[in-house]
Formats: structure tokens, sequence, C-alpha cells
């Protein structure tokens, strides 16, 4: 069994980690999101998960891929983690539906 954990790998479980919060979150209002404190776990769970997998990309694959926004990946999951309890949600809100789209569609071109 081929269990290879290289920068393609990464790449793909920050897609699926991507894809599952632009899915769960459509539609819904920063009302809506706050409302729902099992999807807003997720949610930063999710974010926070996507900046530890960025993290083990190689800095040649970052450098050769500056379109993505790396420093600011690791900030949100900077907020999240050492200020959970007091996380703007409407900063989480603004990036879910206005930046993650966007990166998300980013990430695909890289893995294709």
């Amino acid at each position: 069994m081929d269990n290879k954990k290289d920068n393609s790998y990464y790449v793909n479980k920050i897609i699926t980690d991507l894809a599952f919060i632009v899915e769960n979150t459509k539609n819904l209002s920063v009302a809506q999101l706050q409302s729902n404190e099992i999807l807003v776990d997720s949610v930063m769970f999710r974010l926070i998960q996507v900046s530890e997998n960025a993290d083990k990309l190689t800095e040649t694959f970052k450098q050769y891929n500056k379109v993505i926004p790396w420093r600011a990946v690791k900030g949100m999951r900077n907020r999240i983690v050492h200020e959970y309890g007091n996380v703007d949600m409407s900063v989480v809100y603004n990036t879910v539906k206005n930046d993650i789209p966007q990166l998300l569609a980013e990430l695909k071109k890289i893995a294709e």
C-alpha cells in the first residue's frame, strides 16, 4: 500500500477541508453560522487543519505557488488557536464566504 505523504497528498487534504467548509456554509448568514455551535467548531477545526497541512508542504512548493496566501492561511489558524473563545465570527464568516472559495479554486488548479 502506497501511503506517500508528499505535496500532492497535503494539497488534496487541504482541498478536502476547504470543500467541506464551502459545502456546509453555502447559503448561510453569519447569524445562522454563529447559531450552529457544531458547525462553528467544525469550520474552525477545518481551518486549523488547512494551516497544519499547509505547513507540511515544502518551501519549494510554496515558493512556486505564490498565488496562494500562505501567510494568511497561517494567520487565520493562529487567530483561531490563540483566541478561540474570542474569535470574531464576522471575520471567519468573511473568510469562509469570500476567501475560501477562491483558495479552493486555486488549489484545485494546482492539483490538476
